[in-house]
């Protein structure tokens, strides 16, 4: 036993049980390491893991649903594609209908002539201009005449 001071009295130390004898800070309870939790890693690893496969399933679903719109995206491309060339191709043929060449020759196919000299009428209901009577034409090949 060792002995030590106090205030000018001999007091003697008091012993520390050995480390063999050590059952941790409080008695009945098995020591434990210092900074150790009760449950371990297990707990935090399956929560981590958790939220890394929902993070991935989440991923896989955003790629899939953005993959699909790209799909529809070319599939209405390709669909505004044909119809532009449809559209130009109608608005080449009425540009071919709508030429003098091809007017003229469509109303004598109809049996239409040319008019002559025009004359108007007034307001006073006199005639200004020649008039002169159509002659028949001779119809044209192919024609209805």
């Amino acid at each position: 036993m060792a002995v030590g001071r106090v205030a000018g009295e001999a007091v003697p130390a008091r012993s520390r049980p050995s480390a063999a004898g050590r059952t941790g800070r409080w008695p009945g309870r098995a020591a434990r390491r210092p900074g150790r939790r009760p449950g371990g890693r297990g707990p935090f690893a399956a929560l981590v893991a958790l939220l890394l496969s929902g993070g991935l399933v989440g991923l896989l679903l955003l790629n899939t649903a953005l993959n699909q719109g790209s799909f529809q995206l070319s599939r209405l491309q390709q669909t505004t594609t044909r119809l532009t060339d449809e559209q130009q191709g109608l608005q080449q043929q009425i540009a071919d209908w709508s030429a003098p060449d091809a007017l003229s020759a469509r109303a004598r196919q109809l049996g239409m002539v040319p008019g002559g000299v025009p004359a108007f009428l007034r307001d006073d209901g006199s005639v200004q201009g020649s008039p002169q009577p159509l002659s028949p034409q001779p119809s044209a090949p192919g024609g209805n005449g």
